[in-house]
C-alpha cells in the first residue's frame, strides 16, 4: 500500500489523528477569535467615552459598520429573502441595539465595569437553561460543571473592581435587561439559522444603526465631536468588535451552538483586562491572574471535549 493510500484509508490512526486535530482547531480558533475581538469592544467603549455620549458613539459605530457591510453586499450580491430579513432584524434589535445601548448607558450613569461584567456573565447560564426546551441543546454534566467554574473565575477577575457605587437602581436593571436581550437574540439566532453569515451580519447591523441613530437624534446626541480621537474609537469598535467580534459571534453560534458561544464569552472579562493592561497600563493583581486561570479551566472543561452541535440543534 502506498503512502497516499494509507493516508486516504479511513481506519488509519494518522487519518483519525488529523481528523481530530482539524475538529479541535475548528472549535478553538473561531472561539478564540470571538473572545479577542468581542473584548476589544470594551476597550473601544472606554476610548470613545472620553469624547462622546454612549448613544453618539454607538450610532456612528453602527453607521460606519453598515456602510462597510452594504458595500461588501453590493460586490458579493448575496440573496436577500424578505422573511429572513425580518427575522435577522429582530435578532439585531435584541442582541446588538438593546444589549449594547443598555450596557453603555448603565456604565455612563455610574455602574462600574466590574459590576457590568459580572452581571453580563450570567448570560451563558441563562442561555444554558433555556437552550434545552427552546433549542433541544441539552447540556452535559461536564458542560454544567465548566459553566459553574467559569462563573466563579469571572467573579474572581472582577472582584477587585466590583463596587456598588452611586449608580441609580434603574441603571443596574438596565444591564440585566441588556443581558436578557442578548440571551434572547442568541437563542433566536441559533433557532433561525437561515441565509448567509454576510446577510445576517448586514441586516442586524443596519437594524441597530436605524434604531440607535433614531434614539440618538431624538435625545440630541447624534452630532459627533470634531476630534480624530473620537473617530479612531469609532473605527476601532466598528471594525474590531462590530464586524469582527459580532461576525465571530454569529459564526460560533452556527457551528457550535448557543451554549458554546455563551461559554466562550466567559473569557471576555479576563481578556478585556489584558487589553486594558496593554493599552492603558492598568495593573493586573494576583486575583486577576487567578481568575483568568479559573475561567480558562471552566471554558476548556465545557468546550474542548464537547462535540459540536449538529444541524438539528443537538450535540452530534
Amino acid at each position: 500500500m502506498s503512502i497516499d493510500e494509507a493516508l486516504r484509508a479511513p481506519d488509519r490512526p494518522a487519518v483519525r489523528t488529523v481528523s481530530r486535530l482539524r475538529t479541535r482547531l475548528g472549535t478553538v480558533l473561531p472561539g478564540v477569535a470571538l473572545v479577542v475581538l468581542w473584548s476589544s469592544g470594551f476597550v473601544g467603549a472606554e476610548l470613545g467615552a472620553r469624547y462622546a455620549e454612549p448613544l453618539t458613539l454607538l450610532s456612528w459605530r453602527f453607521v460606519v459598520g453598515s456602510l462597510i457591510l452594504l458595500g461588501v453586499c453590493a460586490i458579493v450580491r448575496p440573496r436577500f429573502d424578505r422573511h429572513e430579513i425580518g427575522r435577522q432584524a429582530v435578532i439585531g434589535l435584541l442582541a446588538v441595539a438593546v444589549y449594547l445601548s443598555a450596557c453603555y448607558i448603565a456604565v455612563r450613569h455610574g455602574v462600574s465595569g466590574g459590576t457590568t461584567s459580572l452581571i453580563a456573565a450570567l448570560q451563558p447560564l441563562l442561555v444554558a437553561v433555556a437552550a434545552g426546551p427552546f433549542l433541544g441543546e441539552r447540556t452535559r454534566p461536564r458542560q454544567r460543571i465548566g459553566l459553574a467554574i467559569g462563573l466563579i473565575g469571572v467573579g474572581v477577575v472582577v472582584s477587585g473592581g466590583l463596587s456598588i457605587g452611586r449608580a441609580p437602581t434603574w441603571a443596574y436593571l438596565l444591564v440585566v435587561v441588556g443581558v436578557i436581550a442578548l440571551s434572547g437574540g442568541t437563542l433566536l439566532s441559533r433557532r433561525w439559522r437561515t441565509g448567509s453569515l454576510l446577510v445576517s451580519l448586514a441586516t442586524q447591523t443596519c437594524t441597530a444603526a436605524v434604531t440607535v441613530t433614531a434614539a440618538s437624534a431624538l435625545t440630541g446626541q447624534l452630532r459627533p465631536p470634531a476630534t480624530t480621537d473620537f473617530w479612531f474609537a469609532v473605527a476601532w469598535i466598528a471594525l474590531l468588535s462590530g464586524l469582527g467580534g459580532y461576525g465571530a459571534f454569529l459564526l460560533v453560534i452556527r457551528r457550535q451552538g448557543a451554549v458554546a458561544v455563551g461559554t466562550w464569552l466567559y473569557l471576555s472579562p479576563p481578556t478585556t483586562m489584558l487589553w486594558t493592561w496593554i493599552m492603558f497600563g492598568d495593573r493586573i493583581g494576583v486575583l486577576g491572574f487567578l481568575g483568568v486561570l479559573v475561567t480558562a479551566a471552566g471554558v476548556i472543561l465545557a468546550i474542548i471535549r464537547t462535540p459540536a452541535a449538529g444541524r438539528d440543534g443537538r450535540p452530534g
